[in-house]
């Protein structure tokens, strides 16, 4: 019921989303994102009146540690300057793996402060660990098999992933890719940020077991990181506990 509740309100909130909202399109860990908010607070509560414009070119320089070129991202970021804009635009495509999400964070910001400028509306940023395209965010979802210990038959794996693309079409979604393995079916889809996820997925569950009854009700569907197997398994065996549990408890009597 928890989790039912906290689904709604989420859903809500996509529902009453204005249109000029912007979605962080590249795959960057949570953890990343708010450390990299976390220190933009910091910067602009410390240097709210320092020139970044003027630091710019040091983002380029050998001699400039990591945290520095951190520290001038973010000023930069918050500079309401298409020059800004620039610099942080020609850092990032040369920015090694270590910095290119900050730069990224970076780019996104200060692109939504000149829209906001040059619009005179407030923008709205949605960002999530698997990123996303357009207006769309993107999903990590997870089929459980009925028999955990096989993996679905050629037949059962086309139904499954023809159910999936069919069912994604009609909120303008995108199917990106499909894995088939012991005990389960990961994909990776693309929708709209107001669409129901839960009914489509469902749909597909409820569409591929009229054929058979081969896939559980039951599915996992995050935004947040494509989960490993350890990390599948460890949610299917903690769910198989729980409704154990329930189905013990339902068969005591009442005092």
């Amino acid at each position: 019921m928890e989790d039912e509740n906290i689904y709604n309100d989420i859903q809500k909130i996509f529902d009453d989303l204005p249109e000029n909202f912007n979605i962080l399109e590249e795959q960057i860990d949570l953890e990343v994102q708010m450390k990299y908010f976390e220190r933009s607070k910091e910067v602009k509560e410390q240097s709210p009146a320092k020139d970044y414009l003027a630091e710019g070119e040091k983002l380029f320089l050998r001699e400039t540690d990591k945290d520095t070129r951190k520290e001038i991202l973010i000023g930069l970021a918050g500079t309401d300057d298409v020059k800004a804009y620039r610099l942080i635009e020609r850092f990032l495509k040369h920015a090694k793996k270590d910095l290119r999400s900050w730069a990224v964070l970076a780019f996104q910001e200060n692109r939504m402060l000149l829209q906001t400028s040059l619009l005179d509306e407030k923008q709205y940023f949605i960002s999530t660990g698997l990123g996303g395209k357009d207006k769309k965010l993107r999903y990590y979802v997870v089929f459980i098999n009925r028999e955990r210990t096989s993996i679905l038959s050629n037949t059962q794996q086309k139904l499954v992933k023809d159910e999936l693309i069919f069912n994604l079409k009609p909120d303008g979604g995108e199917f990106e890719s499909i894995d088939f393995s012991e005990g389960f079916s990961s994909a990776q889809v693309l929708l709209p940020v107001t669409s129901d996820i839960k009914q489509v997925f469902s749909n597909v569950v409820e569409e591929c077991n009229q054929y058979g009854d081969f896939l559980e009700e039951d599915m996992i569907i995050t935004n947040v990181k494509i989960l490993s197997r350890s990390e599948i398994l460890e949610i299917i065996n903690k769910q198989n506990s729980i409704e154990s549990e329930d189905d013990f408890d339902d068969g005591l009597e009442d005092d």
